[in-house]
């Protein structure tokens, strides 16, 4: 049996339809149950429910032989030791500075000034600001990063965005975009050598799948 690590929400929401076009449906939605470990209709693929960061975590251990992640999970959390053979196109966002509206952020770049940055993307964003020369001292927060600015705990923030729409409830402005962001399917190395015969078809599904999903139509917009 292959066991697939998913979290809850949008990723599990935007992974169905994956499952669909392969013939597999769970038998039970996470948001309906308790369980943590879910059944399908195939008795060859199960899910494991965790927590969004746990995913590479789970898959590098052995403890799923696959999962989905997001891509700034992966590179928070040393995703190059996976397997990562299919970008699925799903949970897009961007990764982005945000400040105060009005911050001349740049400016004080310019001018030599040491920045505070509230994040829980810190490798992501140690590595950006280091690229650009900034000095820089980093806050790591794991939520209501929008709040740092407000309150004078940071100057800054570097936070996923979607549409912008909790930014500017909360007087910030995306000032820079660091890297676009999606999801993909991970493999456990060890596992793909040794369950190869059973792992390759659910890769080559996802594939499918994903390339299907990218090439269709979109519809037309009407006035």
């Amino acid at each position: 049996m292959i066991t697939l690590a998913l979290s809850k929400g949008r990723i599990f929401d935007e992974t169905l339809p994956f499952l669909k076009a392969m013939g597999v449906e769970p038998t039970e939605h996470p948001d309906a149950s308790r369980k943590l470990i879910l059944s399908t209709n195939s008795p060859e693929l199960r899910l494991l429910i965790v927590r969004a960061s746990d995913v590479p975590t789970y898959v590098r251990y052995g403890a799923a032989d696959a999962g989905i992640a997001g891509s700034d999970v992966l590179d928070e959390t040393e995703g190059e030791s996976l397997y990562q053979p299919v970008d699925l196109g799903i949970g897009r966002c961007r990764m982005s500075v945000a400040a105060p509206m009005g911050a001349d952020i740049e400016g004080r770049i310019r001018q030599g000034a040491r920045l505070r940055v509230a994040t829980k993307y810190t490798n992501a964003a140690r590595t950006h600001f280091l690229h650009k020369g900034v000095h820089l001292d980093l806050i790591k927060l794991y939520g209501s990063m929008e709040l740092a600015p407000l309150v004078g705990l940071a100057d800054a923030i570097v936070d996923l965005v979607s549409t912008g729409s909790t930014l500017r409830a909360n007087g910030l402005e995306e000032i820079e975009v660091i890297r676009e962001i999606s999801s993909r399917l991970v493999i456990n190395p060890a596992a793909l050598k040794t369950r190869h015969d059973a792992l390759e078809p659910l890769i080559a599904a996802f594939a499918q799948t994903a390339q299907t999903a990218q090439t269709a139509p979109t519809s037309p917009s009407h006035p």
